[in-house]
């Protein structure tokens, strides 16, 4: 099964997308149960009322430990979630030059699989080297075809590989 750009790049948006909404639950959860205090938390929060209403008696109501700003945690939240979304781009980034070194692997491969199958069986070979880069020379040696053979099997190549070079 093969994947193309698009598929991958639609599955990381799916996944970031239910990513942030196990986040916003999570936050939901969190921020209604701020409202209820533990029983454990409940004797703690007494003995500070208590030593916050002898230090200072102008402050009667008011305890030395208080819950932190609920922006304080939209505000690492965000930050969480900018540095995932940061992480994501890189990972695309990374995986779009791998699939433009793929697609011009293949695009060669291509090139390739083209001249050797516009070409005679006896010639293909020297087809394989002409498009390889060989000379018109080693080609007629190890092919064991003429020279003129060769030159006209190379000239073929350089014609190919030029036509699809501008397609």
């Amino acid at each position: 099964m093969s994947l193309g750009a698009r598929e991958i790049v639609l599955g990381l948006v799916v996944l970031l997308g239910l990513y942030m909404l196990r986040v916003l639950w999570r936050m939901r959860r969190l921020t209604s149960s701020a409202g209820t205090e533990s029983p454990v938390a409940e004797p703690l929060l007494a003995v500070d009322r208590g030593a916050a209403d002898k230090t200072s008696p102008g402050t009667a109501g008011e305890t030395a430990w208080e819950a932190p700003p609920t922006s304080l945690a939209a505000e690492v939240i965000a930050g969480a979630l900018e540095r995932e979304i940061e992480a994501l781009r890189n990972e695309v980034d990374a995986i779009r030059g791998e699939l433009a070194a793929l697609r011009q692997d293949l695009q060669q491969e291509m090139a390739h699989v083209r001249a050797t199958q516009s070409v005679s069986p006896i010639y293909g070979d020297a087809m394989q080297m002409a498009v390889a880069g060989y000379d018109a020379v080693m080609i007629s040696e190890r092919c064991g075809i003429a020279r003129a053979e060769a030159e006209l099997v190379v000239a073929l190549a350089r014609s190919q590989e030029n036509a699809h070079g501008h397609d």
